[in-house]
């Protein structure tokens, strides 16, 4: 099988968490190729699976990114399954129950649009988000298990498209 990996990145945690689910596709058996959504790539994005990530900004996924998903050749892509991957920003220690509910409309809630995006076109959306935090702020860098809950995603997601 092989996986496409797209994504879109402003700081390079979203690119590392990128390249750590082409890792984990490739320690698993499959190919995969990586595609940044601010390049031009000579043919079509093709693959047996996808992931697409982003960074959340201004409540949404990048719009480069929602921009290459409304793109997608519906048709070449029914039925494969794409799984949404998304950055976000750390939440506070000990957060009161406001900002508990802030940081899920902040944070959270933009991942699952993402990927109901995705729906919307048709597509086979991967029910789970990979959702990995980035520390200090946007500009990171990602949290200390954040490579490692990438590489479980990813091992769970492929366990599903195996069957």
């Amino acid at each position: 099988m092989k996986g496409l990996v797209v994504y879109d990145t402003y700081y390079g945690n979203t690119k590392q968490v990128a390249e750590a689910i082409v890792e984990q596709i490739k320690a698993e058996g499959h190919d995969a190729e990586l595609r940044n959504v601010k390049e031009d790539y000579p043919t079509p994005a093709q693959g047996d699976f996808a992931l697409i990530g982003s960074p959340i900004r201004m409540k949404s996924a990048t719009r480069p990114v929602r921009k290459f998903v409304k793109k997608l050749d519906g048709a070449a892509w029914k039925g494969r399954p794409i799984a949404a991957f998304v950055t976000i920003g750390k939440p506070k220690e000990n957060p009161t129950e406001k900002e508990k509910e802030n940081f899920k409309k902040i944070s959270i809630s933009p991942g699952l649009e993402f990927r109901d995006t995705i729906r919307e076109r048709g597509l086979a959306a991967y029910d789970q988000v990979l959702y990995v935090e980035v520390k200090d702020g946007w500009k990171g860098p990602l949290v200390e298990d954040g490579i490692e809950k990438t590489k479980k995603f990813v091992h769970e997601l492929l366990l599903t498209v195996k069957k």
